[in-house]
């Protein structure tokens, strides 16, 4: 996959995890810059979703720790656990949002 390739895949990811928090209901703040997705949390806590362009992943960072994801097919894989990206991110906004969060995407 070449670089232009990747940005584009996450960039689109990036806006599908967006509009999903928008519509979840809960309580949290988040923000895109430069391609990093920060979600603050009511409880302070943060989760921070990123590329790693030189090894073609996706980087997760959160509370219950740090995920590598690589592209499978259509979906973002962890690299580790073998869960898809979109599991990962409605388990974590669910921890550390205290809530169960439905995103839909």
């Amino acid at each position: 996959m070449t670089e232009t390739e990747f940005n584009t895949l996450v960039d689109g990811m990036l806006l599908t995890i967006e509009r999903a928090l928008e519509a979840c209901g809960l309580d949290l703040e988040f923000e895109t810059t430069n391609g990093i997705l920060e979600i603050e949390f009511q409880s302070g806590t943060k989760a921070i979703i990123n590329r790693q362009t030189p090894n073609r992943e996706i980087w997760v960072a959160a509370r219950s720790g740090g995920f590598h994801f690589r592209r499978q097919g259509d979906l973002w894989i962890d690299t580790r656990s073998g869960k898809s990206l979109l599991e990962l991110i409605e388990d974590v906004v669910s921890q550390q949002a205290g809530a169960r969060a439905n995103l839909r995407f």
